[in-house]
């Protein structure tokens, strides 16, 4: 469904991703891994459209979306649950999930919300609460919400376990594990690796930005050599 074809971007002079090639299949779940500052983060925004291509290609469907807007990506079938959240702080939850939603007819408005709702029942009683009020764990709800209100076909979601407390990670990677039962496509940003690849098809790790390893989750959980190396602690 995705594909990225020797992709490098970057920002003013500085690439920050150097001839990338990776997909995410239809109902796929695809890790991305690697330290700080490898890239990742950058890696998702270019999906997005919001960090513009040197080189090489990002395909959808089949399509060469490179000249294609944020909006008209979107429109297509790419959200994004960013790093950070970035919620509208002065609006409600039910306002953020409106706004998550623009592009799509208001008629379906309800029935998508319900379902975000259904994935995340802890945000029904906190419809009208203000985005500033709420708890890291409620946010990054809001976030994922938010994205899913786009009916994307491709979910990308930049960090989802970042300073969240354990219950509230495992709500949102429950919340994974059923979007990935349901067919959803996701490419997973994530520092918590272990987590990650518990989720995961498949995993691709960078570093400096560049690939340096790929494959399935699970030779990536049993590899001792990149536990040590790239994922950390969270890769034990």
């Amino acid at each position: 469904m995705l594909e990225l074809k020797d992709l490098s971007c970057g920002y003013g002079q500085v690439l920050a991703v150097k001839n990338l090639s990776l997909t995410v299949g239809a109902g796929e779940v695809v890790a991305l891994l690697g330290p700080n500052g490898a890239g990742k983060s950058s890696t998702l925004q270019c999906i997005a459209g919001h960090v513009k291509i040197r080189s090489g290609g990002v395909f959808f469907d089949g399509q060469d979306i490179g000249a294609a807007s944020p909006e008209e990506r979107v429109a297509l079938g790419i959200a994004v649950a960013p790093e950070g959240r970035r919620l509208f702080s002065d609006l409600t939850v039910r306002e953020n999930l409106i706004v998550g939603g623009y592009s799509r007819p208001r008629g379906r408005e309800a029935a998508n919300m319900k379902k975000v709702l259904d994935l995340f029942p802890r945000l029904a009683e906190r419809m009208n609460a203000k985005g500033r009020t709420l708890s890291g764990g409620e946010q990054q709800m809001v976030t994922i919400g938010r994205a899913l209100m786009a009916e994307p076909r491709c979910l990308l979601i930049d960090e989802v376990s970042l300073g969240l407390m354990p219950k509230n990670v495992d709500i949102c990677y429950e919340a994974i594990g059923q979007l990935k039962r349901d067919g959803l496509s996701i490419l997973l940003v994530e520092q918590n690796a272990r987590r990650a690849l518990e989720t995961a098809d498949q995993a691709a790790i960078m570093e400096s930005g560049a690939m340096i390893w790929r494959g399935s989750a699970e030779a990536a959980r049993n590899d001792p050599s990149l536990a040590d190396l790239y994922l950390g602690a969270a890769g034990h």
